[in-house]
């Protein structure tokens, strides 16, 4: 009885061993807690995520072939159709292992993402109408990512962007309308539910893998039944996954892009995200107040699983709203040919260019030699590090939401030439101002499109010199501000390299917020893209790091860039003597009426102090030429009959010259 009894405490023992064992292992997972997702530690996560979209799954408006195939399948049909199934299977295999590589993923952890959400096409995993039959290469994908990510502290969560039939009508769930939909054919069910079973087993026990989610972007008029047949493909899925995976979040997106959520409340299951989408509308409170209510109800989290393809201050904006509701996000996307708003930039071989005019109808058809070194040279394109990285993006992401400082976007050095395209990162208002600076539905945002995602227009440039690129599109109260390396106080030149149609352009200068020298009036060159340097004298910069900001006061030009050409050096002695020469900012400013102009001069000398308005027409001169002490000055000026806008007051001396803007409101 005795050995009977020590055998029963010991197996309670290790029952209990075992219980625990099974809880700690729980607790290793992403999982959910109420309205938080909580990491394998029990502390609360916020997930900040980029998706990889265009890997597993092209999409024609990533590659540029949209005009003629825009689904994985119409891509894959052109390129077979042109060199044939053996060197097309070829081109897939080398194009999966440039696109994303351990080296990516590093890169990733390094910006600061602490999850991937891989897109994944079911005909990778499982042939069609064989849901039995599972694809150990296409597995192998998963795999791979999956070692890179535990490897970096990053966790995976599945997208099952393309099922069976197509879970939507459009390119991005390869949908084809010869062939029976999701919603259709209970077989194409059947084989998602299997698909899923069978990731689920696979990756049970994979603490980084961060969850399930289950089907990208439905968009399906259900009828009156609303969103039943949604819901209740989910639950299938839910509980084919449960049935082998007890561990792992389960990611539930809406009907109509990830939007609406009607009927998949309450929750089926106690570890569920709601996980929405959110392109081109405004970032304020109402703009997730519905998908808020869905995480109040079912008192599950809320996620958003994909989200870009916008500005940089857009971009900056959803993330500052986001993060102060404690919801994570997942960015989209990697890389796309000749991209501004992804992380990177592919750039576009010209032999592929060709390809794409063939298929365009504008070219004749390559001989299929021509076509596979096209395709080749494409590959090695690929590859991140031969790829143009879109810091801007990064910055945006990480940086700039709540976070109105600006940094150099490159090294800025006077005397020399500073492009207008190399202005600081930072939100808009403070590293640049533009008037369209992000789409909130069908507007452009920029009309270049060239180099950078913010609001400025930047399109290429055929001026010599120049680096490829100019700002174009300016519009009046624009402004582009550079941190730059002054390494000589003094008096310099300023050459302004600008291309026009009018004679409108104004610019003014301004070093750490205060005007310096003149106003600048930009000439009729002949046209945008006929360039002519307009240089003026006169401007008093510091030596050290500070801030120069173009300011346009009136619009029409093209800009390339400034160069800085040293006039006259000031020594110690002078640069003393320099700071007690000044202009103050008028008083009051805005003004109506009457306002007080005062500065002060470190030595006698011969003064004129003249007011200009916005169009750089002199209205007067309050003193003209007058030889005066050194000390403090005091003028009034009365406006007068002027009318209400923007003017600029300037005190020149022999050796120096600078200037204020004031705003007459009546």
């Amino acid at each position: 009885m005795k050995n009977i009894y020590y055998s029963r405490i010991i197996s309670f023992v290790f029952a209990i061993l075992l219980f625990n064992s099974s809880q700690i292992t729980a607790q290793g997972f992403l999982h959910t807690s109420g309205k938080k997702i909580l990491d394998g530690n029990g502390t609360e996560i916020l997930l900040r995520g980029m998706g990889l979209g265009g890997w597993l799954v092209p999409e024609g408006y990533m590659l540029q072939t949209s005009g003629f195939a825009n689904s994985p399948s119409e891509i894959k049909a052109k390129i077979d159709a042109l060199v044939g199934t053996a060197n097309s299977d070829q081109f897939y295999k080398t194009y999966r292992q440039n696109f994303v590589t351990r080296q990516d993923i590093q890169q990733m952890k390094n910006w600061g993402f602490n999850s991937l959400r891989l897109p994944l096409h079911y005909n990778l995993l499982t042939p069609k109408g064989q849901p039995d039959v599972f694809l150990e290469e296409g597995f192998a994908y998963i795999d791979s990512t999956l070692q890179w990510c535990k490897e970096n502290h990053i966790y995976l969560i599945l997208d099952l962007h393309c099922a069976p039939g197509g879970q939507n009508s459009a390119n991005i769930s390869d949908y084809n309308a010869a062939y029976p939909s999701l919603w259709q054919d209970e077989a194409n069910k059947t084989q998602t539910i299997a698909l899923w079973k069978k990731m689920a087993e696979r990756y049970a026990n994979e603490t980084w893998i961060g969850g399930y989610d289950l089907l990208n972007e439905t968009v399906w008029d259900f009828g009156a039944t609303s969103n039943k047949p949604l819901r209740d493909l989910f639950i299938a899925i839910t509980s084919a996954i449960r049935t082998v995976d007890k561990n792992h979040i389960v990611y539930i997106e809406g009907n109509n892009w990830a939007t609406d959520f009607t009927g998949l409340t309450p929750a089926w299951d106690n570890n569920l995200v709601y996980s929405f989408h959110k392109y081109w509308n405004g970032n304020d409170q109402g703009s997730i107040q519905s998908y808020l209510t869905v995480r109040d109800q079912s008192n599950c989290p809320l996620w958003l699983g994909e989200s870009g393809e916008n500005s940089n201050q857009w971009y900056a904006d959803c993330i500052a709203l986001l993060e102060a509701n404690n919801i994570g996000w997942s960015w989209w996307t990697l890389k796309k040919l000749e991209s501004t708003s992804g992380l990177y930039s592919i750039y576009k071989p010209a032999e592929f260019a060709r390809l794409l005019n063939y298929w365009g109808g504008t070219a004749t058809q390559p001989t299929v030699a021509y076509a596979v070194d096209a395709l080749n040279k494409l590959n090695k394109n690929l590859i991140s590090t031969t790829c143009y990285k879109n810091v801007g993006v990064t910055d945006a992401l990480f940086r700039q939401p709540g976070n109105t400082a600006t940094i150099p976007y490159i090294n800025n050095v006077i005397p020399g030439i500073i492009y207008a395209v190399n202005y600081d990162m930072g939100q808009n208002n403070y590293a640049y101002k533009d008037v369209d600076f992000q789409n909130l539905g069908s507007q452009s945002y920029n009309s270049g499109g060239q180099l950078r995602n913010d609001g400025v227009d930047i399109e290429t440039c055929n001026d010599f010199p120049s680096n490829g690129y100019d700002v174009g599109w300016i519009s009046a109260g624009e402004f582009l501000t550079f941190t730059t390396t002054i390494q000589q106080a003094g008096i310099y030149k300023i050459g302004f390299r600008v291309a026009s149609n009018a004679t409108t352009g104004r610019i003014i200068v301004r070093c750490d917020g205060n005007m310096i020298g003149s106003f600048v009036s930009v000439p009729n060159t002949g046209g945008w893209q006929s360039w002519k340097t307009v240089s003026v004298d006169g401007f008093t910069l510091p030596q050290g790091v500070h801030q120069i900001t173009a300011s346009f006061l009136a619009a029409g030009f093209n800009l390339n860039y400034m160069e800085f050409t040293l006039v006259q050096a000031q020594g110690i002695k002078e640069n003393l003597a320099k700071r007690s020469f000044n202009l103050n900012q008028n008083f009051p400013n805005p003004f109506n009426g009457q306002t007080e102009i005062s500065f002060t001069l470190p030595e006698n000398q011969e003064v004129t102090l003249s007011v200009y308005n916005a169009l750089g027409q002199k209205v007067c001169d309050l003193i003209n030429n007058e030889y005066l002490t050194k000390g403090d000055h005091t003028n009034n000026w009365d406006s007068g009959h002027n009318p209400s806008g923007i003017y600029i007051y300037t005190l020149k001396t022999k050796s120096s010259v600078v200037s204020k803007v004031m705003t007459l409101l009546k």
